[in-house]
């Protein structure tokens, strides 16, 4: 008997963790990405001799990455080298600054040293939140594409977080009184693209899981782990093909037989699986099945983000790994961002400087800095082109004016700029980097399924799916998507669960 095959489109981290299960599990599986190299938005950057990521910057939730490995029975030690920071991050508000670690003992003596008298709610944050990802994380490693999902008794347990119209700031209120230390429990928000005062209670256990479980760097960057995973993919015999940008998805009725190329090559599947921008795939690709433009505005997307990539013929020791810079008004900069039309002055900054932990992405004696700032996504028609030069100015002089890098222009040597439009005009909708947002009429069986509404065999893996973005939550998807692929086909896979033991540490 012919081995099924499936195609899948996009090489990003859902793509080629998707295509590493299925050719696990037996299929013939080609993946094409239209790329040259895979990866997507956690791909590499070269820019001369220095090497950046495109977009996650560092892992948390490692378990999921384990889990996903475990799936075709690998180890991910034996292909990335992990390395668990500490401290994690520098915050800094103005004249405060704090360092953020893993180690409850040292995060309650340094809320001490920068907020006296506010450890306790710490504590009471970690003690309350432990029982919350427990009942929580088996929820979001399930699918939704069926109403019943919502019947499950792992559902019903946790109910009283999802069914409440609270925030993460309202829930943050019952142990932060001050509102900067606050601030070190809801920027995990930003990395769905959303504003603590908008996203759902639920995602508390963003802050949680960092502070509990640490964070981590791939040496070489987190674009080694696509990478990685690319190499288990042709291990397993799976096909990948660069270079190669699909059209549209071919369809009898609504079954999806494969795909077409641009240049006009089909390559047909019994399965395909989707691993493109959810929303602009719909818009392009579906070959009259899709959705029209004005259809997909209406939902509701992160913001944007604004990014500088800089090649540096010096090292700044002195520089934290990471480090997040709060705007002076952070809710005002969060509501002009939220309200898609304000480019903000007084903004947020990220800066990794990882250089100092990884000597492998730029030459001897030099360095290099990722450095984003999240902004409006493109709904309104910002025009980035004229103001890209300025708004980059503005950014490193803040940075000379409140860092040690006091000289920071003087020593850039390469350097690149991401805009909202840079990222519209790769192929995601409204420039909306975390892609769709994750409000409570866009969560579970509200948000595009992982087995795609009205479809016999097309699959949806990557943030634009359940259970939505970020990098541990994209590769839950994949692992999603392949169980219910091999579930049509009568394959019966292994219970992968290296994360109960973990939770209950």
């Amino acid at each position: 008997m012919s081995k099924k095959r499936i195609v899948i489109i996009g090489a990003g981290p859902g793509g080629v963790a998707s295509g590493m299960i299925l050719a696990h599990r037996g299929f013939d599986v080609t993946l094409v990405e239209k790329g040259d190299k895979v990866g997507g938005r956690t791909s590499e950057i070269k820019l001369g001799d220095y090497s950046f990521d495109t977009g996650p910057t560092f892992l948390h939730q490692k378990f999921t990455l384990d889990e996903t490995f475990a799936e075709v029975g690998r180890d991910s030690a034996d292909y990335l080298d992990l390395i668990k920071l500490d401290p994690m991050t520098k915050l800094t508000w103005g004249e405060t600054s704090m360092e953020t670690t893993y180690d409850q003992d040292v995060m309650a003596e340094n809320i001490e040293k920068a907020f006296p008298g506010h450890s306790e709610g710490y504590r009471r944050f970690m003690e309350d939140h432990a029982e919350k990802l427990q009942k929580i994380y088996p929820v979001l490693q399930k699918p939704y594409h069926k109403i019943s999902a919502y019947c499950r008794k792992e559902l019903l347990k946790v109910f009283p977080y999802i069914a409440t119209s609270d925030t993460v700031v309202d829930v943050l209120d019952r142990y932060f009184p001050d509102d900067n230390l606050k601030l070190a429990f809801t920027f995990q928000s930003k990395y769905l693209g959303m504003s603590p005062w908008k996203c759902p209670a639920l995602f508390t256990i963003l802050s949680y899981t960092e502070y509990k479980y640490g964070i981590y760097h791939t040496t070489g960057g987190l674009c080694k782990i696509p990478e990685a995973m690319a190499k288990v993919f042709a291990e397993e015999g799976g096909t990948l093909r660069l270079n190669s940008a699909v059209e549209e998805v071919l369809f009898e009725d609504k079954q999806a037989v494969g795909v077409k190329l641009v240049g006009g090559e089909e390559i047909l599947a019994d399965h395909v699986v989707m691993n493109a921008d959810y929303a602009n795939a719909m818009n392009s690709i579906m070959n009259g099945f899709g959705k029209s433009k004005e259809k997909l505005e209406k939902k509701k997307y992160s913001c944007s983000t604004f990014m500088l990539y800089l090649g540096l013929d010096t090292i700044y020791e002195d520089e934290p790994h990471h480090h997040i810079m709060f705007a002076d008004d952070y809710a005002k900069n969060i509501e002009e961002i939220s309200g898609e039309k304000v480019v903000s002055d007084d903004m947020s900054i990220y800066i990794r400087n990882s250089s100092i932990s990884d000597k492998t992405v730029a030459p001897e004696g030099h360095s290099q800095l990722y450095i984003l700032v999240p902004t409006i996504n493109c709904r309104h028609g910002m025009n980035w082109e004229e103001t890209k030069q300025a708004y980059r100015d503005k950014v490193l002089e803040r940075l000379e004016q409140r860092t040690s890098m006091k000289d920071l222009r003087k020593h850039i040597v390469e350097e690149a700029i991401y805009t909202p439009d840079t990222w519209r005009e790769s192929g995601i909708f409204m420039g909306a980097t975390f892609n769709l947002a994750h409000t409570m009429d866009q969560m579970l069986y509200f948000r595009p399924h992982n087995k795609l509404k009205g479809f016999k065999n097309l699959f949806l893996v990557g943030g634009g799916t359940h259970p939505g973005s970020g990098l541990p939550t994209i590769l839950e998807s994949a692992r999603i998507s392949s169980k219910l692929i091999c579930e049509e086909e009568n394959i019966e896979t292994p219970h992968i669960d290296l994360a109960s033991k973990v939770l209950a540490s």
